[in-house]
């Protein structure tokens, strides 16, 4: 296969990881790895001693070259949001990648920041 065919076939490949987008599962089971906030679940909020420090904070991501690095951007932008808030953890209430052009989507996350002893 000569360097030229690879190349492309690199590019082919980069573009079309670029275009995905993750499961909700895969969401739910990578996010909690990527940020350094603690990750809580609609579930375990009811047993857990936390206080919600604010409701409703939206975050978008920057466009990453795959749906992994949109999430790892996302995740980012969630550490940043609980960290200004004073808080250590976060409730994730909603995600969506939202079809920018043709191309292109971009991730919006919407979750809760709490702190939790």
């Amino acid at each position: 296969m000569n360097k030229l065919l690879k190349l492309n076939l690199i590019g082919v490949i980069l573009f079309l990881t670029s275009c995905t987008t993750m499961s909700p599962l895969q969401v739910h089971n990578s996010l909690p790895t990527l940020t350094k906030s603690k990750y809580i679940t609609q579930s375990e909020i009811e047993t857990s001693n936390c206080k919600y420090l604010t409701k409703g904070r939206s975050f978008v991501a920057p466009i990453g070259m795959t749906a992994k690095n949109d999430l790892t951007n996302a995740a980012k932008g969630i550490d940043e949001w609980v960290q200004i808030d004073g808080g250590n953890a976060y409730i994730l209430k909603s995600f969506n990648w939202v079809n920018i052009d043709k191309d292109t989507n971009q991730l919006h996350v919407d979750f809760d920041t709490l702190l939790c002893e």
